[in-house]
């Protein structure tokens, strides 16, 4: 009896193991556990051990075995598989994966038929697509790893490979050929069976036309149907919605976008769909070349709710209305809003809040707190009340109805608290458009003017102005924040890191000496990962 290989485990295997636990474990959901499998290639060991293939000298093992494996070897196949799907799911969190699903346009069900024979035949195609990260880092990273400490063992004598069943080929000293392929198929298989596991969610996740409600925790029955699904099903429009809402997001919204990989895959993708009908609606309206153009749009937005909403319109009258009046570019977004799962209200509200956008054209439009208030709450106030509503659609809850109501006003003040924030931050870029948000009575307290603003918006009385309406913004945040840890707990720990991201601006804000790119403070990249882990371990 020895303690050798166990003492391997307290050197190489456990402290990776841990350190990957901690850096994903706000992250870590029943859903990963469920897709982290250990017991596939214990009949692989076992035969191998039986066959004398390789062999575990008894001065280095503790003794005790399953299946003529000793235990600390079931250990290393647990870890490893442990090990290297933890990486995987870290690496691949910010990623998107329904946006690489293959529509096979334009096939018939007879040139897919072979598919459900070999799993789904555009699976290359979705491993392929993907970024590196997600694929060849995750298997290099703990390949080389393993590689590390297998020359150790095999060099110490830990583990032996009987001469008669290797080539005697070395990668390098100390290790043998064999060994090294092992790891390396090993952990393709564990890493090739995630992304088999997350295509099939994508699918499952993507198209309500062929999974109608899918369990958050789906049985494998489902996911196996989900994989096998022939491409020339797939919705291509939806298809077509996804990608072009991602990448508005990664345009338009860094910090959002950061955010939403916290989500979990449902969720995410509502929430990906409303941002991009909002962020089409309002390009709509700010892009337009005159205000007469601008208040069509917003004209033409107000129908399309109606449409939408309506009792009396067919699916097909509602396509046909926005084909003709909406360019190709912001159709989608349209086509895919979730407005089974929204009420009209917020959305209506939010148009408004374009209307006094617009009104800018003629006169100031924020005289008081409380203009400024209004508008907030239509501009953004509302998509939080939307975000809010897509969770409890997707997590039902104990919580009564007026528990949820006053959930949804929190989060009605916290977009208005956001709001403030993106203010403060665009003093200079709003003015280059003619437009500022400070109260017309703030101005008149520190003897400034509308057009002072317009024309000098970096003129030093300003800067109070900006603290004194950050300073409302964590008034606001202060008091609304406790409502977050009232959503369901899938949620909670991402809207956290998603109102902490814009928060942690308003704090480069206060603190002076930000620095600028297109006139708009910043918060580097690696700052907002750190406020990201920091907040969902909190």
């Amino acid at each position: 009896m020895g303690f050798e290989y166990a003492l391997v485990h307290l050197k190489y295997t456990i402290p990776p193991a841990v350190l990957l636990t901690l850096l994903y474990r706000p992250l870590f959901t029943k859903l990963d556990a469920y897709k982290i499998a250990v017991v596939a290639t214990i009949p692989w060991d076992s035969y191998l051990i039986r066959n004398r293939i390789w062999s575990y000298p008894t001065h280095v093992i503790v003794g005790p075995k399953l299946f003529e494996i000793p235990l600390e070897e079931v250990f290393f196949f647990v870890v490893q598989t442990y090990n290297t799907s933890l990486l995987y799911l870290i690496l691949s969190k910010p990623t998107f994966q329904p946006v690489y699903l293959q529509a096979g346009r334009g096939a018939s069900r007879r040139e897919w038929r072979y598919s459900r024979f070999v799993g789904q035949v555009l699976l290359l195609a979705f491993i392929l697509g993907l970024p590196w990260t997600n694929t060849v880092l995750p298997i290099i990273l703990p390949t080389l790893y393993l590689w590390g400490v297998d020359t150790l063992a095999l060099r110490r004598g830990t583990w032996v490979i009987s001469t008669g069943t290797k080539y005697g080929v070395h990668l390098w000293d100390g290790l043998e050929i064999e060994e090294a392929l092992f790891f390396l198929i090993t952990n393709m298989l564990i890493v090739f069976g995630q992304l088999a596991f997350d295509n099939a969610l994508a699918v499952l996740y993507t198209f309500p036309k062929l999974f109608a409600n899918p369990p958050l925790l789906p049985s494998p029955a489902i996911l196996i149907r989900a994989l096998l699904t022939p491409c020339s099903e797939y919705d291509d429009a939806r298809l077509t919605g996804l990608k072009e809402a991602v990448h508005r997001l990664q345009r338009k919204s860094r910090s959002f976008y950061l955010a939403s990989s916290t989500f979990p895959g449902l969720l995410r993708t509502d929430l990906l769909l409303l941002y991009s009908f909002c962020r089409v609606a309002d390009d709509l309206v700010d892009n337009a070349s005159t205000a007469r153009e601008a208040r069509d749009w917003i004209a033409k937005l107000h129908d399309f709710l109606d449409n939408v909403y309506s009792n009396t319109k067919s699916r097909p009258s509602v396509l046909e209305h926005i084909r003709s009046h909406f360019p190709a570019d912001a159709q989608s977004a349209l086509l895919q809003l979730p407005v089974a799962k929204l009420s009209p209200e917020p959305l209506r509200d939010l148009l408004h809040g374009f209307e006094m956008d617009l009104a800018f054209n003629t006169a100031p439009v924020i005289e008081t707190e409380e203009d400024l208030r209004l508008y907030s709450e239509r501009v953004a106030g509302t998509v939080a009340q939307m975000c809010i509503q897509l969770i409890f659609h997707l997590y039902p809850s104990n919580l009564t109805t007026e528990e949820q109501r006053k959930i949804v006003a929190a989060g009605n003040r916290m977009g208005v608290a956001l709001q403030y924030i993106n203010i403060a931050r665009d003093v200079c870029v709003d003015a280059q458009i003619g437009r500022v948000y400070l109260p017309s009575k703030w101005l008149a307290e520190v003897g400034l003017t509308y057009n002072a603003v317009i024309d000098h918006p970096q003129e030093g009385r300003i800067e109070s102005l900006r603290i004194r309406l950050l300073e409302n913004a964590f008034s606001l945040y202060e008091k609304a924040r406790g409502a977050i840890e009232q959503l369901p707990p899938e949620a909670s720990g991402p809207i956290r890191v998603a109102v902490e991201s814009y928060m942690e601006i308003g704090r480069t804000l206060r603190q002076g000496g930000f620095s600028l790119k297109a006139g708009r403070a910043t918060v580097p990249k690696w700052r907002r990962v750190m406020v990201a882990w920091r907040t969902l371990n909190e």
